[in-house]
């Protein structure tokens, strides 16, 4: 049997934020704060890429206050992106673990974002909390 190889060639090609917006009427100083997340994950197959969009949203009262969607874009080497496609017919396989390192570099890209979009505001007092990627992508992703 082939043995896989370890390590995932890759270029961070493109950053682009997607969405941002401050709603301040919908925030209140003392109100509870929730923070929902999203991923999402999408491939360009004749360019080799790999987007990964973080959507984040601070809501009080299921209304949104602050809100962020960026995408990073990763072009996959050549041999790598060749091993993707063989996993299974007509699709193109990325492991679990290289998808939670390319999330885990789109967060972190969110974050700091979110804090030059907001720095000397009263809405840079809310920065992304570490996110445990891994626990969020329970597999390895498929496109058909």
């Amino acid at each position: 049997m082939e043995k896989k190889k370890d390590s995932v060639g890759f270029t961070l090609k493109r950053i682009a934020t997607e969405q941002f917006a401050i709603v301040e009427e919908a925030f209140e100083e003392k109100a509870k704060i929730n923070l929902n997340t999203n991923l999402r994950f999408a491939i360009n197959k004749e360019q080799r890429l790999v987007g990964i969009f973080s959507l984040f949203r601070f809501e009080q009262k299921k209304v949104p206050f602050l809100l962020i969607e960026v995408s990073c874009h990763f072009q996959i080497d050549d041999d790598s992106w060749k091993e993707f496609s063989s996993v299974q017919p007509s699709k193109i396989v990325i492991p679990k673990g290289f998808m939670s390192h390319l999330a885990m570099l789109s967060v972190g890209t969110t974050r700091g974002i979110l804090h030059t979009k907001t720095e000397g505001s009263r809405f840079n007092q809310f920065i992304l909390p570490t996110i445990n990627v891994a626990s969020l992508i329970k597999q390895d992703v498929s496109f058909d």
